[in-house]
């Protein structure tokens, strides 16, 4: 094993981030500092390359697929973010997580090098994931409070609308004064609801784009749990489905859920009472691909060609005269091209409408 310059030991050997030096020509390690040590209880440096099987061995099977793919990228040459691993030596004990730089490097004599370090970062992926699953949460859950309580308003509106027209006779002005406030007051509350909700997805578009590598199975199941419990308040039922019980892709978790929060919103919209929306995820060989589906009153054939424009003529409230910018199908459109993914649909009239949505499992693999 080699040994670092001295101005350099004190750093390496002292620090807790566990350097390396790996020979991708003689497939050995000649270096690996101190904290390797620390990182994996049990392992000694001098024994290093021995113990490599074992530590593979510790991933799960997913993550060994995975992190072998992206050391063979490495080793020839192509560049990673850093790469993200989870560590379970053993069933009964707590997952950890792994973050992996690495770069390519030529020594000297020739030979290529992989260099790098090795962290644990189980706290922050922790908090991180947690946030994730919250924020995604408080967004379905917004989704679905802002139909339920814009019915109420709808049906306020609606009621006031028939009061108008019976009052007529009466010509009496303040009757009427009251009917215009108890209208304007029903769709302010109704329009305040949906730009809250339409601000929330504005404000996570704009942030930038931080892919990770995400079981997209697990978090679409979590979002539809949150719908499915939230059924008896927008009266329609939601179903997922998924070709495979773990389907891993690169993705920023919090923008691609939106993207399916807004496409199950405007569902919700244009889906009569008792309406059936359904996820579904498949598994390919270098994408994935999601559809969302239901069976409602479905996309006038006028409106296809203009759907994604931005500030689009295929504006139109909801059955339960929900209002729209006309920003949203554009935004998705636009979050889907950002994971390098493409978005489309199938509709007719009253027959519902499938929107379809294909993305690379990884960057650089676009569609």
């Amino acid at each position: 094993m080699i040994t670092p310059p001295e101005p350099f030991q004190h750093l390496l050997e002292g620090s807790r981030q566990t350097f390396f030096i790996y020979s991708v020509s003689a497939r050995r390690v000649l270096y690996v500092s101190a904290a390797y040590e620390q990182l994996f209880p049990g392992a000694r440096r001098d024994a290093v390359d021995a113990d490599l099987p074992t530590l593979l061995s510790y991933l799960p099977p997913d993550d060994q697929a995975y992190a072998r793919e992206c050391f063979a990228d490495l080793a020839a040459g192509q560049l990673h973010d850093d790469l993200l691993l989870r560590l379970q030596p053993r069933p009964d004990r707590p997952q950890r997580w792994l973050a992996v730089q690495a770069h390519q490097a030529l020594a000297a004599d020739g030979q290529v090098l992989l260099t790098g370090t090795v962290q644990d970062v189980t706290v922050e992926q922790e908090y991180l994931r947690n946030a994730d699953k919250y924020m995604a949460k408080k967004n379905t859950t917004l989704e679905i409070l802002s139909h339920d309580l814009a019915g109420p308003f709808n049906m306020l509106r609606q009621l006031a609308d028939f009061l108008e027209e019976k009052t007529q006779v009466l010509h009496d002005p303040q009757v009427q004064k009251m009917i215009e406030v108890m209208q304007n007051t029903c769709r302010d509350s109704v329009n305040l609801i949906r730009d809250f909700v339409d601000g929330e997805f504005m404000d996570s578009a704009n942030v930038d784009m931080k892919r990770t590598r995400v079981d997209l199975a697990t978090a679409l199941s979590q979002v539809m749990d949150t719908y499915q419990k939230g059924e008896h308040l927008v009266a329609k039922s939601f179903s997922f489905r998924t070709s495979h019980p773990a389907v891993y892709v690169e993705i920023d978790n919090n923008k691609f859920l939106q993207v399916i929060n807004n496409l199950l919103s405007n569902a919700i919209k244009f889906t009569g009472e008792g309406g059936r929306i359904a996820v579904g995820l498949e598994q390919h060989a270098d994408h994935v691909l999601v559809t969302v589906a239901d069976d409602g009153i479905g996309i006038p054939e006028r409106m296809h060609p203009v759907l994604f424009d931005r500030f689009t003529k295929a504006r139109r409230p909801g059955l339960r005269g929900e209002k729209t910018t006309g920003l949203g199908m554009h935004l998705i459109h636009t979050l889907v091209r950002l994971h390098e993914g493409t978005i489309w649909f199938e509709s007719a009239e009253n027959r519902g409408t499938t929107f379809f949505i294909k993305v690379p499992t990884a960057p650089g693999g676009g569609s």
